[in-house]
């Protein structure tokens, strides 16, 4: 079986990333084969596409409601035929895998889309391509076209296989708004040894860049009525934090995940800012406060923590009822504290409730009525023995986010990293606000907190023949209380992709589709029961519209008639 040309082919406009990969395979031998086709794509994105082609003989991929697709194929499943077509891979990517069986001397096509809204993260947004061919393959490349009407401020790649001769294959092209960067090794350069037919081409391809902008109210953009607005300040003063870590330091915790925890926590302690309060609780069956009220990030304050953690061993079992309740009540009786400042709670554990409270639903209950919107809570679950469907309803029941830590070498740089996305907030209480009577169908537009490095993104369709979109920021800074505005002129937004070739149509619709879709699954993780299945209803509705595989729909792959029917491709969810 021979891959014979692979192409990925990548469109970026405006954050929205359309990618089409393409996998041309021959069978060489003079008797039936399977053929694979594997791709690994970003946890983030939907696919919305797919199709294979034998012998000028298309068999399309289908997209149906997941639970009436599970119904169809139950009695395949049942007969053992067929497991998931997706499955998570890594803290990344997840792995869509399909195989066929094809005759002597026959040629596949394989076509798999996908689609996703890049994210702002510590100032950059990032593209990535994993290859992973597995074999030399003769027509091979990677196609990468950016167009960002606010202007590229910088452009870079990056790759965990580059060797010199790699890089020759490698050009960039840039203007002020447009990129195009090719990837195309001949087979000799894909070799790893001139000798032998093994591929250097295993890793990650990289594409990060970030965009130009203006000191105002954001940028805003539009195409077909349909409208995205961009907005990420910097340059602010940063808020002082008070935060308290809650670090589990249960048997489960033990070896490699609490020097794991040790090493990110004395890195942190270095990047606590001198304004900052801090504490730590740590916890098992027992629930221990380091001090009996948070401390300024001083230096010597910093030391005496940093020998604390150094400390910190594990054993017992698991109170993440108690250990969070202490940590809102530090924060509830704290004083002294500055003026403007942002109150958070950070939990670090491994694994479920067993001391103290240990029903969920009364854990977020009772967090939830103790945090009372006062404070951010975000929930880190180390490995995969934590319940992170709980961890993730309890963070964005309380203005937070949950993350998953792989339990890989990189463990502590992924706590850490964590810790940089929400170490410098630098607006709170943000209201995007749009004219009411104009726009329809608007995504989130009101924000707890804004953090340096990230970008705040509303969208939404512009209802009547509107000539001027204007639009009024509200937030509170620092130092003060900010109202900033601006005013979009549609005809003329609309004249900027009028004359781009290589644009998706419709992007701007299918970004507003896209992220409507997620914020609504969101929503239903916190949301109360009967409002769950409503704001799940209209997330199908959507991703049916749209044809995206979330985790409401399947993608039924169809082939062959003489081979097994009735395999689904699902979006795999990191709650499991």
């Amino acid at each position: 079986i021979e891959i014979y040309s692979l192409h990925v082919d990548c469109k970026v406009t405006s954050r929205f990333a359309h990618t089409l990969i393409t996998s041309r395979i021959v069978n060489r031998a003079n008797e039936s084969r399977e053929a694979t086709f594997e791709v690994e794509l970003p946890k983030t994105a939907f696919i919305t596409n797919f199709s294979m082609s034998i012998d000028g003989q298309v068999y399309p991929g289908v997209i149906k409601e997941k639970a009436a697709a599970q119904k169809e194929y139950d009695t395949a499943v049942s007969r053992g035929q067929s497991a998931g077509l997706v499955k998570i891979r890594d803290r990344k990517l997840e792995l869509f895998h399909v195989s066929v069986s094809i005759a002597a001397a026959s040629k596949v096509t394989f076509e798999l889309t996908y689609e996703e809204l890049l994210k702002r993260q510590l100032g950059k947004f990032e593209l990535l391509v994993k290859v992973r061919p597995k074999q030399l393959v003769k027509h091979f490349q990677i196609d990468v076209h950016i167009f960002e009407p606010q202007g590229i401020r910088f452009l870079e790649t990056d790759s965990t296989f580059m060797t010199n001769e790699l890089t020759e294959a490698l050009t960039k092209v840039q203007n002020e708004t447009k990129a195009h960067i090719l990837f195309k090794p001949t087979v000799d350069q894909q070799k790893a040894n001139p000798e032998l037919d093994e591929t250097l081409l295993n890793g990650d391809f990289v594409v990060r860049y970030d965009v130009k902008r203006e000191a105002t109210a954001g940028d805003i953009q539009i195409v077909n009525g349909y409208f995205v607005h961009y907005f990420a300040p910097s340059e602010m003063p940063v808020f002082p934090k008070n935060v308290i870590f809650v670090i589990d330091r249960s048997g489960s915790m033990a070896g490699r995940k609490i020097e794991q925890t040790r090493d990110a926590l004395l890195k942190i302690l270095q990047d606590l800012r001198p304004e900052d309060h801090f504490s730590f609780i740590t916890f098992s069956n027992r629930v221990v406060e380091w001090r009996s009220s948070l401390l300024p990030a001083t230096e010597e304050n910093v030391a005496s923590a940093a020998a604390f953690v150094q400390t910190l061993s594990a054993r017992g079992g698991t109170d993440i009822n108690g250990a969070l309740l202490t940590a809102v009540g530090a924060l509830d009786k704290a004083e002294n504290l500055p003026e403007r400042s942002v109150s958070m709670v950070i939990l670090l554990t491994d694994g479920q409730p067993t001391s103290g409270e240990t029903n969920v639903e009364e854990i977020q209950e009772n967090i939830q009525k103790a945090i009372n919107g006062k404070y951010a809570l975000f929930c880190l679950g180390f490995g995969f023995d934590v319940s992170y469907k709980f961890l993730e309803k309890m963070a964005l029941s309380n203005g937070g986010i949950a993350r998953r830590i792989y339990e890989n070498a990189d463990a502590a740089l992924q706590l850490q990293g964590f810790y940089q996305e929400v170490a410098t907030p630098i607006l709170m209480k943000i209201e995007m606000q749009y004219p009411e009577n104009a726009i329809e169908g608007l995504t989130k537009n009101s924000f707890k907190l804004f953090f340096e490095g990230s970008e705040i993104v509303v969208s939404g369709k512009i209802r009547n023949e509107l000539d001027l979109l204007p639009v009024e920021i509200k937030a509170q800074s620092h130092t003060s209380d900010l109202t900033l505005k601006e005013e979009a002129n549609v005809k003329e937004k609309e004249q900027i992709f009028q004359d781009q070739r290589y644009i998706f149509e419709n992007f701007i619709e299918r970004l507003w589709a896209y992220l409507t879709i997620q914020q609504l699954l969101e929503k239903a993780i916190s949301a109360p029961e009967e409002d769950q299945k409503a704001l799940e209803a209209q997330a199908l509705e959507l991703s049916l519209q749209y044809s995206f595989v979330t985790p409401l729909t399947s993608m039924v792959v169809t082939k062959p008639a003489d081979q097994q029917q009735g395999e689904l491709a699902n979006k795999p969810s990191e709650a499991g």
